[in-house]
């Protein structure tokens, strides 16, 4: 039986990894959030793991409120930098696996061609620079662990774009929506599912586990305005949208204006078959549509 162990476990992705993981053999995932466990605290954190006896941890924490990271830089780094590098300490303590995720906001969005593992990772947001920090710390102190970028996160569970974009559709009659930052929307289901995949394949091959930086999110590419859109249809929702530019909607913290994944080093080495977008998209709004009051 392989032990795992998921932080910030009422998260979008802890929750996609909760309603999934039954349909994986043998595993047993004890799932936590900061009222369990405080990821901050090294010492609570060695303590837990060392009493859990786990084979791996899949670290889904992070402070992630984009534009409230520029004001609230002291919480933004102790979550997405400080605690990682707990984990990689704790994980040499006491011999488990990590996977832990980070964000396309590592770079700067000023290419316009997918970004490879190895691409210069220039992040202009603080959260995104705490993002990329965290990553230097958990390669530093614990090499042998994976880390898996991904973007534009959405579900059915707590507040992401697809939600809000549903409730303003109903409220509004028109809504003006950037058209000029361009990505790949990731289901948080497929993540989770990405994620525990390898581990699978990993309880069948040790070998298999091959650590380093790896891309994820869905694949096809469309801007903010498109996905919205798409949203609006499939709901027949028949609010108006208008397309903007980024200049027309000012944020605190920088987004980039191109953060499309290159996926090929994750496909190759786990045999990730990833779904389209549009298509995870429409398996969300299924269930959203069935279920409206879903962790809202």
């Amino acid at each position: 039986m392989t032990k795992i162990l998921v932080t910030g476990a009422n998260g979008q992705l802890g929750q996609s990894i909760r309603s999934v993981y039954s349909e994986y053999n043998n595993f047993e995932i004890v799932f936590t959030d900061v009222e369990e466990l405080d990821i901050c605290n090294l010492q609570q954190l060695i303590e837990f793991t060392k009493k859990t006896n786990i084979d791996y941890l899949i670290n889904c924490a992070a402070y992630t409120a984009v534009d409230k990271a520029e004001h609230e830089q002291v919480m933004a780094r102790k979550l997405n930098a400080d605690a990682v590098k707990n984990i990689g300490i704790a994980a040499n303590e006491n011999n488990f696996k990590v996977i832990h995720v980070s964000t396309d906001y590592v770079f700067d969005g000023k290419t316009y061609k997918p970004y490879p593992e190895n691409a210069l990772a220039v992040p202009e947001s603080f959260y995104g620079q705490t993002k990329l920090l965290g990553e230097k710390y958990l390669m530093e102190t614990q090499p042998e662990s994976i880390i898996i970028r991904t973007a534009w996160l959405y579900s059915e569970f707590g507040n992401n774009f697809v939600k809000t974009m549903i409730k303003l559709g109903v409220e509004k009659d028109e809504l003006g929506i950037v058209a000029d930052q361009v990505g790949s929307p990731t289901y948080a289901v497929d993540l989770a599912n990405a994620i525990l995949t390898i581990i699978s394949k990993v309880q069948n091959d040790t070998k298999a586990f091959i650590p380093g930086i790896y891309h994820y999110s869905n694949e096809g590419v469309c801007s903010w305005y498109d996905f919205t859109i798409r949203i609006h249809q499939t709901m027949r929702i028949s609010c108006k949208i208008v397309p903007i530019e980024s200049k027309d909607y000012p944020t605190a913290a920088p987004r980039p204006f191109y953060s499309v994944l290159n996926k090929g080093k994750i496909k190759t080495n786990y045999k990730l078959n990833i779904p389209h977008w549009g298509a995870s998209l429409e398996k969300c709004l299924t269930i959203l549509k069935e279920n409206p009051l879903t962790n809202r």
